[in-house]
């Protein structure tokens, strides 16, 4: 049903002549579309919204745009990126396809540890240029939120000042960052054989002064056998509880060590990758109702066989959100179109589900579901217009991008006839 806030409105925009996926049904329901559909924004907020029939007669507004019927979606969210960092890993991905694995390479210093070089080396402009050109790549395919991990420090200068350009991304370029500290992201070398001693330093020194900057916005750690003890990752959680932070868990990538169940526990916002994820874990989510986060490229990119559950995630009622998980190392992909259709060729998602992962559930994914995901009033205006006949077209290219507007906050970031 259209609704709205007044008998009388007085808008500052219409769009008028789409073809709404409002996002608002669940999947089994559908996309929530609306053929002849309007939509109206006031104050950087969706004031109406229904078919194009039942405007209001008195409806009045400062702008109105021709859709041409279009199809609007609500803007496309990146729920896990690690999207700022130094350097480049084209080297290690050779060495992958000449027969090493990624567990290889980290013990021989490579992974991780070689993007914290290069990223500790880079100054604040270098990585505030790179990581613009990465973004401007997501903002071009109707992205209009966007998280940003840290990581590639591991110490407290490098980790703030990545969280800075996350910061100013948002700042510079209209869209909505929201900044994640993953401190407990490997152990630097600093801490060689004395991961304890590290997560003291992630727990007691950098947390307190990052989020006491207002840098962080979550909190999030590596719970893997080359990463961090569940035990380990119960501290950093337990310290985000303290800053009042939620959390989120790279969880079962590799093998499965109970993260995922630890991160309900803490009632997080979503447990991501999920390869190995057991029964018990796919319960856990949802009683607590934490997101599944999917992260397609980097099961392309490492050649993984484990497919996570999606199955068993579907029939507990699991919201699955699907992410590019852009990083240097295992996910080097700006395009979350192509997220969404290696999610429906590779682990057999159907359109439906991979639109609602990017929109509705990726927002959920951030705390955000009350303020974005969805078409209803109230919510930010933040949607995309695309030039196709419908949404299952969305997944369906390769290597096309079939966007053609965004409205960011009400006002038109980008339109291309």
């Amino acid at each position: 049903m259209p609704t709205t806030t007044e008998s009388d409105p007085r808008w500052d925009a219409l769009w008028t002549h789409v073809h709404l996926a409002t996002l608002t049904l669940s999947e089994a329901q559908g996309y929530g579309e609306i053929s002849d559909a309007a939509i109206a924004v006031r104050d950087g907020r969706i004031a109406w919204v229904g078919p194009r029939s039942a405007l209001p007669s008195g409806a009045r507004a400062t702008v109105e745009h021709d859709g041409r019927g279009r199809l609007l979606t609500p803007g496309l969210v990146d729920c896990h990126t690690h999207i700022v960092y130094g350097g480049s890993r084209s080297g290690e991905f050779e060495a992958r396809l000449n027969g090493a694995n990624y567990e290889d390479i980290a013990r021989a210093g490579g992974g991780i540890m070689s993007t914290v070089r290069a990223t500790r080396a880079a100054s604040e402009e270098a990585l505030m240029q790179a990581s613009l050109r990465r973004v401007r790549s997501l903002l071009a395919e109707g992205v209009t939120t966007l998280e940003i991990k840290s990581g590639y420090g591991l110490d407290l200068d490098t980790e703030r000042k990545m969280l800075r350009v996350a910061r100013r991304i948002g700042e510079q370029l209209p869209v909505r960052v929201r900044t994640t500290f993953l401190g407990a992201h490997a152990l630097p070398p600093e801490f060689a054989g004395d991961a304890d001693g590290y997560i003291d330093e992630v727990c007691d020194r950098m947390l307190p002064a990052l989020a006491g900057e207002g840098l962080v916005d979550a909190v999030d750690a590596f719970c893997e056998k080359i990463g961090f003890s569940a035990s380990q990752t119960e501290r950093v959680f337990q310290a985000a509880q303290r800053h009042g932070l939620p959390v989120k868990l790279h969880a079962e990538q590799l093998s499965d060590q109970g993260g995922t169940a630890l991160t309900a526990r803490y009632r997080g916002l979503s447990a991501d990758h999920l390869e190995y994820l057991s029964a018990e874990g796919i319960a856990a989510m949802a009683e607590a109702g934490t997101v599944a986060v999917l992260l397609p490229g980097a099961f392309y990119f490492l050649r993984e066989t484990a497919l996570p559950p999606i199955a068993a995630l579907r029939e507990a009622g699991v919201p699955i959100a699907v992410s590019t998980d852009c990083n240097p190392g295992t996910s080097p992909m700006t395009s979350l179109l192509l997220a969404m259709n290696m999610a429906c060729t590779l682990f057999r998602m159907t359109p439906l589900e991979a639109l609602a992962g990017v929109t509705r559930n990726a927002a959920a994914a951030l705390g955000l579901g009350g303020e974005i995901g969805t078409l209803e009033v109230g919510k930010a205006a933040d949607f995309a217009l695309w030039e196709v006949e419908r949404p299952g077209e969305l997944a369906y290219g390769i290597g096309g991008n079939a966007c053609s507007g965004v409205v960011f906050g009400g006002a038109v970031r980008e339109i291309r006839d």
